[in-house]
């Protein structure tokens, strides 16, 4: 099988070639940074370019993307003319070759203000059935993306799958208040209750969408560690999450030991059911597995993740940390970082 893999250079680009290789697939992978997981230096915004790199190719995981914390340092016109027009592209040649599967990664950020409750009030338990509310130019264009694909899917009969990942880079945090009051990886475990996924089971997740494709024919899905929460606990993560978490896993002498803390409260809630019964997903990491591994002294992430490493967003430091803000984009996040998906 011939697989076309964008963002290559990227956290879950290079897991997916990694992966890929290690399994005989011919893998054709594109960015714009050389690295030794890509083979194709070049822009999707560049037609020729995607049409000379889709020869042959069975199979697109379109992973490339500018991500929110490139709101403050690019136009809205590079928001489109990367996650829309690039798109766009690259389905426009998958079907010009015929492809069996567009698998699309998309974002849980499309939901934007849907997951905001007041402070409070409820989590948001977060299914496919949500509305998205993009809340920025990287959410709004992510959700266009998603719509050619199924405009693709109605048009041709394209099989097109988009997978909603939720957070699975290993960098710091991208809000400030979290970066200054919670150890990274502390943040990061405290994640995998509600908005964390490991990059081995995103990467899982994916490879499932393409066997999957043909008989699905279109269908979005979210893509996130499997939760302990049900909607019962709703009310009261949004008031003392650290409560309703020990009642599903032992973790608060791990934390102790470590000077580590629960969040206060949890606003959402991502529900992986439609990825687990359509897919046939089993993610292995959650919150009770990394706790599990810290126990063990192991790295709570898996060893892909690992190996992926980290990457960062920009090539520079700013005055307010690793990531910029910019109150002129209208994020509503000015001060904070871009505290989603």
């Amino acid at each position: 099988m011939k697989v076309l893999v964008t963002g290559s250079a990227g956290h879950l680009g290079e897991a997916l070639v990694r992966t890929l290789r290690a399994r005989g697939e011919e893998v054709v992978s594109i960015d714009l940074l050389e690295s030794p997981y890509t083979s194709h230096v070049g822009s999707i915004t560049d037609r020729s370019f995607v049409a000379h790199c889709m020869r042959g190719v069975e199979v697109v995981i379109h992973a490339a993307t500018l991500h929110k914390p490139h709101v403050a340092t690019h136009s809205r016109q590079d928001f489109v003319d990367t996650n829309v027009t690039g798109t766009l592209h690259l389905l426009e040649e998958a079907r010009a070759v015929g492809v069996s599967a567009f698998i699309f990664t998309s974002t849980t950020s499309t939901f934007g203000h849907a997951m905001k409750p007041s402070p409070g009030d409820p989590a948001i338990w977060v299914t496919e059935a949500v509305v998205p509310q993009p809340k920025n130019i990287y959410g709004i264009t992510k959700l266009a993306a998603e719509n050619l694909c199924k405009l693709f899917h109605d048009l041709y009969r394209m099989p097109c799958l988009v997978l909603r990942t939720s957070r699975f880079f290993p960098e710091d945090d991208d809000n400030q208040s979290v970066r200054s009051t919670y150890d990274g990886t502390n943040a990061k475990v405290n994640e995998f209750l509600y908005r964390r996924v490991d990059v081995e089971d995103a990467v899982t997740a994916h490879l499932l969408a393409i066997e999957r494709a043909p008989a699905l024919g279109f269908d979005r899905f979210i893509i996130s560690a499997t939760t302990p929460f049900s909607r019962e606990d709703l009310d009261l993560l949004g008031r003392d999450a650290a409560k309703v978490a020990a009642r599903y896993v032992d973790f608060e002498s791990e934390y102790a030991e470590r000077g580590w803390r629960m969040f206060p409260t949890i606003d959402r809630v991502y529900v992986n059911d439609r990825a687990r019964s359509r897919l046939g997903w089993r993610p292995k990491y959650d919150f009770a597995t990394v706790v599990a591994r810290l126990e063990s002294g192991e790295d709570p992430l898996s060893p892909l993740a690992a190996m992926v490493g980290t990457k960062g967003y920009h090539a520079k430091e700013f005055a307010e940390g690793p990531y910029p803000v910019d109150e002129s984009h209208g994020d509503g996040d000015v001060g904070r970082g871009f505290p989603d998906p």
